[in-house]
């Protein structure tokens, strides 16, 4: 278990990050959720040990972190960190930079080691290859690689598919998180990719200015957002006044409906999504927008049912 209890930590004067205390079980998939900015990056140096927090303690099971002022080589073994700069080796290839904390002492099965990772970031046709020779998606895919080579307890992940082409980027984080669930490998990462967070995580952390402003399950965050911070992350949001109060509606939350209701908007415009359209359009002065399963007019009168 993970247990992170940080008052605040600051580089000046100004905090960075703020009440900060929260417990990861073995084996789950944690992410953190925000903008760029907002301390998720910061946070997941001080767990891997690279800053030294003060103000805080943060524990594996029962062993204190102590951070860069006690340990010579920062960082924690059991722990690997992924930042946004690979730090791989440009003039070796993919293999050998995927191997190269792996033991030589048995090398049939350091090879087999290699040849599963290279498949579970699909890089088996760049073996190969010397790593300057990469783009910079596929460097990230071997950062990744190496990453996991040894099997560590705590993986700490910051925005690790950032470079990768939308098309790849899909198979490529169904294969990671699959296999770090299957080696009970517990994972952490910071992300601003709503999606990504939905479809792989345990659980959600919102973070803002520093602090986690929510935590929940991926259903309940995306169902029940605590403000329009939150919710602007899965989607465009509507705010309406219904029976006297103001309501902060997603596109999925207004429907289209056949009868006359007291919700009427008229269409601005409709943005086409693949399996549906985005409509935008004007109700009481204030832009909303909803799900359709076909394009709508402009100045078409629409009405409109809240689907809760």
């Amino acid at each position: 278990m993970l247990r992170v209890n940080i008052h605040s930590f600051a580089y000046t004067e100004e905090p960075v990050l703020k009440n900060i205390n929260f417990e990861v079980e073995k084996g789950l998939h944690i992410s953190i959720l925000g903008e760029s900015g907002c301390g998720k990056s910061t946070l997941l140096k001080a767990i891997y040990g690279l800053l030294q927090v003060t103000n805080g303690t943060i524990f594996w099971e029962d062993k204190k972190l102590l951070g860069p002022d006690y340990n010579l080589v920062p960082g924690e073994p059991f722990i690997k960190y992924l930042a946004q700069d690979f730090d791989l080796m440009p003039f070796i290839s993919v293999a050998e930079n995927i191997g190269k904390h792996l033991s030589r002492r048995f090398m049939q099965q350091r090879q087999k080691r290699i040849d599963e990772l290279l498949e579970v970031v699909d890089m088996t046709d760049f073996a190969d290859t010397h790593v300057k020779l990469l783009s910079g998606g596929q460097k990230q895919r071997v950062a990744l690689a190496r990453a996991i080579a040894k099997e560590p307890e705590l993986l700490l992940l910051d925005e690790p598919f950032s470079h990768i082409d939308n098309f790849r980027r899909n198979a490529l984080r169904r294969n990671l998180y699959v296999y770090l669930k299957k080696e009970d490998i517990t994972c952490i990462t910071a992300t601003h990719d709503s999606e990504e967070a939905l479809s792989f995580s345990d659980e959600i952390k919102m973070m803002r200015n520093g602090t986690f402003i929510q935590s929940a399950s991926p259903e309940d965050l995306y169902t029940n957002p605590k403000n329009n911070y939150v919710a602007s992350f899965f989607g465009d949001i509507s705010r309406l006044t219904i029976a006297g109060k103001e309501a902060m509606l997603m596109p999925h939350q207004l429907e289209l409906s056949e009868t006359k209701t007291p919700l009427i908007a008229s269409v601005l415009k409709s943005y086409y999504k693949g399996s549906y359209y985005l409509v935008e359009a004007l109700s009481e002065n204030k832009k909303i927008y909803l799900n359709s399963p076909h394009s709508l007019k402009p100045e078409t009168t629409i009405y409109l049912n809240i689907n809760n």
